[in-house]
């Protein structure tokens, strides 16, 4: 495992305040819900056994947000997206909240929700890296799926599949109720992404992650190297002494450990594997934000108690949780 820098970064938040944001949103794509897991993960003890076991001092306005009051009377489709202006509206809000905690100097902890959040929770954190320390932000995207449709390359038009796409400025909109609100400070260089576990990628996603030269590393490299090396190699590409968000998709885990979830895909990552990429992020120092999405209790009865108790356990070991 990589081992944590002997100097602690100036960037880092002040290692023992977190912010969290709960966001209830369903839009991104069309199941419903996936915007009831914020709640069912608190209701589980997270935020508790944060504050209690890992000594957080947790900043949480006790709300999980739906932003219901911000959906549009009309949201026609828009480029082949479903649902563009409330998706759009919403990304914004949680940029904005995300960026707020960063900049106040805590660790941003985002619970969704369906994974077009990170529209919002990127874009807030990679502005305030900027706006405070003149950095880039790297990005480590745990996830079955790739995410990085153009609206144009997306064969389904759910927004939660084309979130870095528009994060890495590939998809571009200038309308201002359609993410046209995304400024060169929201945005994240490919050459700081990095994905671990895919294994469901789009016929066009294959096309812009060899096009772009994006680091992959699919189920297939995990299978081959073990995680253990191919989290070395992840954080080598990234670097040293970086501010790290972990946007982790729980799809990226197989139906085994993590069944209730929209679109699940058998052959994925143990549930250990899992907590090993978050004890590995935590271990460089550099983590400065954290997403765990598309936990969706309603689809599987019996398997989403299993299902929530795995995105607890990769939320604590992404912020410090040890086995010993």
């Amino acid at each position: 495992m990589t081992s944590a820098p002997s100097v602690q970064p100036k960037f880092l938040p002040t290692r023992n305040e977190l912010g969290v944001v709960a966001v209830g949103f369903s839009g991104g794509q069309p199941k419903p819900g996936v915007d009831a897991a914020p709640m069912a993960l608190i209701e589980a003890g997270l935020i508790q056994q944060l504050e209690e076991d890992l000594e957080l001092k947790v900043a949480y306005d006790g709300q999980v947000h739906s932003f219901s009051e911000l959906f549009p009377t009309e949201d026609p489709p828009h480029r082949n997206m479903k649902r563009p202006k409330f998706c759009s509206t919403v990304t914004k809000e949680v940029s904005e909240q995300v960026y707020n905690y960063a900049m106040d100097g805590k660790l941003v902890l985002t619970l969704g929700g369906d994974h077009s959040i990170a529209i919002g929770t990127i874009s807030g954190t990679a502005r305030a890296v900027r706006e405070r320390l003149g950095r880039e932000l790297a990005v480590i995207w745990v996830d079955a799926h790739a995410d990085i449709n153009t609206p144009e390359t997306s064969e389904s038009g759910n927004i939660h599949g084309m979130p870095v796409s528009f994060l890495t400025g590939l998809a571009k909109e200038e309308r201002p109720d359609i993410f046209g609100w995304l400024k060169e400070h929201h945005m994240l260089s490919t050459k700081k992404l990095v994905y671990i576990g895919l294994r469901d990628i789009d016929k066009g996603e294959k096309k812009i992650l060899k096009e772009h030269g994006i680091k992959a590393f699919s189920m297939h490299d995990i299978d081959r190297h073990g995680i253990g090396k191919v989290m070395d190699m992840a954080l080598g590409w990234i670097g040293s002494d970086t501010p790290i968000h972990l946007s982790f998709d729980i799809d990226a885990l197989d139906p085994m450990w993590a069944p209730s979830t929209g679109t699940a895909v058998r052959g994925g990552l143990t549930l250990r594997e899992g907590d090993f990429i978050a004890e590995c992020v935590a271990e460089t120092g550099c983590l400065i934000a954290l997403d765990l999405v598309e936990v969706n209790p309603s689809l599987d009865e019996h398997g989403a108690s299993d299902t929530v108790r795995s995105g607890c356990s990769i939320v604590r070991c992404a912020l410090g949780d040890t086995l010993l």
